[in-house]
C-alpha cells in the first residue's frame, strides 16, 4: 500500500465515524450550533498540527493564487458542512452520508478537466458503480 493510500484509508475510517457521532451530538441543537462546536475543536487541533509538526515556515511559500484558492476550498467545505449537517439534523445519517459521498463524481470530473488527472477503466467503472448506487438510493 503506498503512503497516500494509507492515508486516504485513515481518512475514510474517520470520515465514518465523524458523521455517526456528529448525528448523536446533535440531539439537543440545530446542525448550525453543533457545526460552530465542531469546526471551533478543528481549527484549534489544526493549528497544534501546525506547530506541533512545525509547518509555519510553510506560510512564507504561498503565493496570492494559492492563498485564493485555498480560501475558495474553505468556502466551499463551509457550505458543504452547513448543508451536511442542517441535513443529518433532520434526516438518517446513512442516507445523507450516501448522497453526500457521491460528491466523487464532481470531484472525478474536475480533476480531469482542471488537474488533467487520468482516466482510466477503474475510475470510470468505480465512478458508474457510485452513480448507480445513488440513483437506487434516491428512487
Amino acid at each position: 500500500m503506498k503512503q497516500y493510500q494509507f492515508f486516504a484509508v485513515l481518512s475514510m475510517l474517520f470520515a465514518g465515524l465523524t458523521s455517526v457521532i456528529a448525528k448523536a451530538g446533535l440531539k439537543n441543537v440545530s446542525g448550525d450550533t453543533g457545526l460552530a462546536v465542531r469546526t471551533s475543536f478543528v481549527f484549534i487541533l489544526i493549528w497544534l498540527n501546525i506547530f506541533v509538526f512545525k509547518h509555519v515556515k510553510d506560510f512564507s511559500n504561498l503565493t496570492t493564487k494559492d492563498i485564493v484558492l485555498l480560501c475558495l476550498s474553505g468556502l466551499t467545505t463551509t457550505l458543504s458542512w452547513i448543508f451536511y449537517y442542517k441535513a443529518i439534523k433532520i434526516g438518517n445519517v446513512s442516507e445523507v452520508a450516501l448522497i453526500d459521498k457521491a460528491s466523487i463524481i464532481i470531484t472525478l470530473l474536475l480533476s480531469f478537466l482542471f488537474l488533467n488527472e487520468p482516466f482510466t477503466w477503474k475510475v470510470a467503472l468505480g465512478g458508474l458503480m457510485i452513480v448507480s448506487g445513488l440513483i437506487i438510493l434516491i428512487f
